[in-house]
């Protein structure tokens, strides 16, 4: 593993800021200054940045119920709230979240800082699949149930859904409930879906990641996952 990557894993500094602290003489290989992003780190080396140790992190996993007017990013420069500031761990180690959900959707989002498992239940190869509750404005026709077996124009682009089911509709309110499950992820899929139906989503929360539902936690909770959780998160995918 190189030097970059050994530090980004250990450390909650950015790529960028990294870069700079190696090449101006901030870290240190075996009491020797390192220069040199790309040195390729080996097992027994000491590693100081700054004059503190820098040892590999742990891989860390977790499962948060995002909240509404939460943003879903390690870092954000309005200054709001992130996924990450919702897991106290995150201040001991360098995490970031699977993917993205809207700033007022809710719902499960994966927190971690292993790269390779984040880019394989990212790719859309793998087809992972992330199941939505949808409520939207009207009521969802026989018709509409018919549209969703099909793909689907979102406006330049085409959008599938894997299966649904209709949950119920409110009377009183005039708001429909729908589950959809997705493989790609694309921009506001789901919106985007429901738009081009002629409805309007008025609350979406995704309720199950992969083999990851939400089980009994809260909006802004939280849980770290078990080991064989992630073992089949990596076991299902190609």
């Amino acid at each position: 593993m190189i030097l970059l990557k050994y530090l980004l894993e250990a450390n909650k500094y950015s790529r960028r800021k990294l870069i700079e602290l190696i090449k101006g003489g901030a870290v240190s290989v075996n009491a020797q200054v390192e220069l040199h992003p790309a040195y390729e780190v080996k097992n027994d080396d000491f590693i100081l940045l700054e004059g503190q140790r820098i040892e590999k992190s742990t891989y860390r996993y977790f499962l948060l119920n995002k909240p509404s007017g939460v943003v879903s990013s390690a870092a954000d420069d309005k200054h709001r709230k992130t996924v990450v500031d919702c897991i106290s761990e995150a201040r001991n180690c360098r995490l970031y979240p699977v993917g993205r959900l809207d700033f007022d959707t809710t719902g499960a989002i994966i927190i971690t800082n292993d790269g390779n498992l984040a880019n394989i239940l990212m790719h859309p190869s793998n087809q992972v699949q992330k199941e939505y509750q949808v409520k939207v404005d009207g009521i969802i026709t026989k018709e509409i149930l018919k549209k969703l077996e099909r793909p689907i124009d979102i406006v330049d682009d085409e959008a599938t859904v894997k299966n649904y089911k209709f949950i119920k509709y409110n009377s009183a309110t005039k708001v429909s409930t729908i589950n959809i499950t997705l493989t790609e992820g694309k921009n506001h899929e789901v919106k985007r879906i429901f738009e081009s139906l002629g409805l309007r989503v008025v609350k979406l929360k995704r309720i199950r990641y992969d083999v990851l539902d939400l089980e009994n936690l809260k909006v802004g909770e939280y849980r770290e996952l078990k080991i064989h959780e992630v073992k089949q998160l990596y076991r299902q995918k190609r």
